[in-house]
């Protein structure tokens, strides 16, 4: 025997595993896909989970159709989740996959495309039937083709049987015991990937607690799909990704939809203040609602309103009451909160519209995500209606910028957008919990008296960065006009005279550019000047990042800076522009940032731009930068 082969067989005998090796992997990229009804995204949430447990770092990239519940084994109705765990820093899913678990042909037909050549495709060959393989267009079976597959190392599971087989006993249904062979297909590559499945297992017996015979049977299929994998003479290696160094603290598990809901509900308790959610459901910003409404404990009112006209004035309502006022809502929605986010211009009275981006226009791709609201929540609106406009980076950044979206329109007395979009909406990360000492209250100051200077109240007298006060309604002795008609400068009632609402007009908008000085400054992350900086916002974060930094390892000059505050811009972006021979803007629009920046700065930037619904791939994006630098 060699030594390599004695070693393998070792460190197979030390896994339990006889004849198997464990091969150690820094960085994983797994897909889950099937049917909208096979529990795709609940697998790749709990292997999500289980590794963030373990200490890697995760990002993930969840992927389901727009219907409701589109044709069985129609390739409309793929559902897919994908994720990538390493034991180095990451910041996107992945971009090539190196395990594709394909629960029917359409599943099959519809990613089999992304998997890299020789990663592993595991298929639930009992679904390869006529009907299905018609559905999907199929005119033979892949699966027995000799060639069809032959890039990849291809292990044909017959997960139906054995699901079924695993259960049998426990006087399920078929279609009941069908049901958890997605837990067989989990089962079988937390094997592959030396996964501690009793996290899992603990999960299941907690959330089917009022029905034994169904948990039991999740959990008989989850063990067998593990046992599978073991026992099998298929698989000959399983894989080991080690912990990830990251900084101390205690770390969880969140998405962005549920980062922002844990940050307003955060900010009020800290601040001692009400919150107030008043919400339509739309996707993919229907979690957040969701989300607030399980945390009425901690004082915080949600209100689902009929329809998106009711939802923003309920929080125009609200905050004039005196709480800290959110709504949220994604493109169609946005479109039909105007006039209302108008009247909160007018008013002058502190709230954030969270705005989660999807594919558009219309309807568009309501699953999809897009990052083509910024003309929207910039312009659209009548009239000169200038807001604040931020916009997180990451599912994590989320809490952050949420504050940040609170604090700027309380300190500022402004409607406030907040930027996300689907990808960042239903992507996970693992986010360290700050400590509650190190957040800041959101400093909320009514007035309790008269402040004008013969004991009247005056609701438009302005501090020296144009804020005007916030009062309670019911304050003895501030009383005040409010509505949507044009005010008086000071004293706020109704004023039709052309002097006045042009210098209101211009109020509003220097209010809104005080703001620069109370952001950070911008910062770049690469050479202060060279040939090409690469300028991201949004959701594209990660890829930008990750792209830029593997081209300034090939000895390139590029730099990168990401803008999370978009009106004001920060006070020395302008400079940084100029730095630069060439700027690169890559968005996921048809270059709504970039019309923006050549606008306001005269920079000649240039666009890369993908309107596909789907994030941006690193290898995109560096083949983009080398060809910008040779050209």
């Amino acid at each position: 025997m060699s030594a390599t082969t004695e070693a393998a067989e070792m460190a197979a005998q030390s896994n339990g595993a006889p004849g198997k090796v464990t091969e150690q992997v820094d960085t994983v990229v797994i897909r889950f896909c099937g049917d909208s009804g096979d529990g795709m995204q609940l697998v790749g949430t709990q292997f999500t989970n289980v590794s963030a447990a373990f200490g890697n770092d995760v990002s993930t990239l969840p992927d389901f159709p727009a219907e409701i519940r589109a044709p069985a084994g129609s390739l409309a109705g793929v559902s897919g989740y994908q994720l990538c765990f390493s034991k180095n820093d990451i910041y996107t899913p992945g971009d090539e996959v190196d395990t594709l678990v394909a629960m029917n042909p359409a599943a099959l037909k519809t990613n089999v495309g992304d998997l890299k050549r020789g990663g592993t495709l595991i298929v639930n060959e009992d679904e390869f039937d006529r009907s299905n393989l018609q559905k999907a267009h199929y005119e033979s079976n892949p699966l027995a083709e000799g060639n069809a597959l032959h890039a990849y190392r291809v292990h044909k599971v017959p997960m139906t049987r054995l699901t079924r087989d695993s259960v049998d006993g426990l006087g399920l249904s078929v279609r009941e015991a069908d049901r958890c062979k997605n837990f067989f297909a989990l089962g079988l590559v937390y094997w592959l990937y030396d996964r501690d499945r009793k996290p899992t297992e603990d999960w299941i017996t907690s959330k089917f607690s009022k029905n034994p015979s169904v948990a039991e049977a999740n959990l008989r299929a989850l063990r067998a799909g593990y046992n599978y994998g073991f026992s099998t003479e298929s698989f000959t290696v399983h894989y080991e990704v080690s912990k990830a160094k990251l900084p101390p603290g205690k770390y969880r598990k969140i998405t962005g939809n549920e980062a922002l809901a844990m940050a307003m509900a955060v900010a009020a308790r800290i601040s001692n203040q009400t919150l107030f959610f008043g919400g339509y459901p739309i996707t993919p910003a229907s979690d957040i609602l969701h989300e607030l409404s399980s945390l009425k404990n901690f004082g915080v009112r949600t209100f689902q309103a009929e329809d998106e006209i009711a939802a923003i004035t309920s929080i125009i309502g609200a905050s004039f009451g005196g709480a800290l006022a959110v709504t949220a809502s994604s493109g169609p929605g946005i479109a039909l909160k105007g006039e209302g986010i108008g009247l909160g211009v007018m008013t002058e009275l502190p709230m954030v519209i969270i705005n989660v981006q999807r594919g558009g226009p219309s309807t568009g791709l309501p699953t999809k995500t897009e990052q083509s609201d910024l003309f929207l929540s910039m312009f659209g609106r009548n009239g000169d209606c200038p807001m604040p406009l931020i916009a997180a980076q990451s599912p994590g950044d989320c809490f952050t910028m949420m504050f940040e979206a609170l604090r700027i329109a309380v300190e500022f007395m402004t409607p406030v957008f907040l930027l996300t979009d689907g990808y960042i909406a239903n992507g996970a990360e693992p986010w360290k919990i700050p400590e509650i000492s190190s957040l800041q209250p959101i400093p909320v100051r009514h007035p309790t008296g008269p402040n004008g200077a013969n004991g009247e109240y005056l609701p438009y007298l302005r501090d020296d960065r144009l804020v005007r006060p916030w009062a309670i309604p019911g304050t003895p002795g501030l009383e005040h006009r409010i509505g949507g008609l044009e005010k008086a400068n000071i004293s706020g009632n109704v004023a039709y005279d052309p002097e006045n609402h042009e210098r209101m007009t211009h109020i509003r908008r220097q209010k809104v550019e005080n703001i620069a000085a109370a952001i950070p400054q911008q910062t770049v992350n690469g050479p202060d000047s060279g040939d090409l900086l690469v300028v991201s916002w949004g959701g594209t974060y990660g890829a930008v990042w990750t792209a830029v930094e593997q081209c300034q390892k090939q000895g390139l000059s590029v730099a990168h800076t990401h803008i999370r505050y978009i009106n004001p811009f920060p006070s020395n972006l302008g400079d940084i522009l100029s730095r630069y021979k060439r700027v690169l803007v890559p968005e996921l629009n048809t270059g709504q940032l970039r019309f923006i920046l050549r606008g306001k700065y005269l920079v000649n930037a240039e666009g890369y731009n993908k309107i596909q619904g789907k994030p941006f791939l690193v290898s995109e994006l560096v083949s983009k930068i080398e060809q910008t630098l040779k050209s």
